[in-house]
């Protein structure tokens, strides 16, 4: 992996795996939880009490991400194989529940296709949250083919 060499050459000893794994969930992660509110905003709110779906699915956004990132700290801080699998498996779940928010699932985001949490915001989520799933999978398979081994 020419990822790993170059952590290496950086930082001139072995990188473990659980810090490229916990890393990628507790970068990911924050894109999820801050990305909606700095980055990709959603929708203002529009005075008042009343609040569009798209703020409250950055709401949404903004614990799923957390807790992503936590647990990705976890897989940083466990070495235990077994203990990362739950947790990767955890991420797994929590980055599913995370692509489910801006759409009609769970909040959504505006009706209207030509605002901004449609157009920039809703794709960006979804980008993020297949390129995590794909990480976390790649994550569990290792996983498993290194507790059996």
């Amino acid at each position: 992996m020419p990822g790993v060499f170059c952590l290496n050459f950086l930082i001139g000893k072995k990188v473990k795996k659980n810090y490229i794994s916990g890393g990628a969930a507790v970068l990911f992660g924050l894109l999820i939880a801050l990305g909606p509110q700095f980055l990709f905003k959603v929708c203002e709110a529009h005075g008042g009490d009343h609040y569009s779906f798209c703020y409250w699915a950055a709401r949404g956004e903004l614990a799923a991400g957390f807790l992503i990132a936590a647990m990705g700290i976890f897989i940083i801080l466990f070495s235990n194989l077994k203990v990362q699998m739950g947790i990767s498996i955890s991420i797994f779940l929590a980055v599913i529940v995370a692509g489910l928010i801006p759409y009609r699932v769970f909040f959504g985001v505006c009706a209207n296709e030509s605002m901004r949490c449609n157009k920039v915001t809703l794709p960006a989520l979804t980008i993020i949250c297949a390129l995590s799933l794909i990480g976390v999978i790649i994550n569990v398979i290792y996983l498993e083919k290194k507790t059996r081994s």
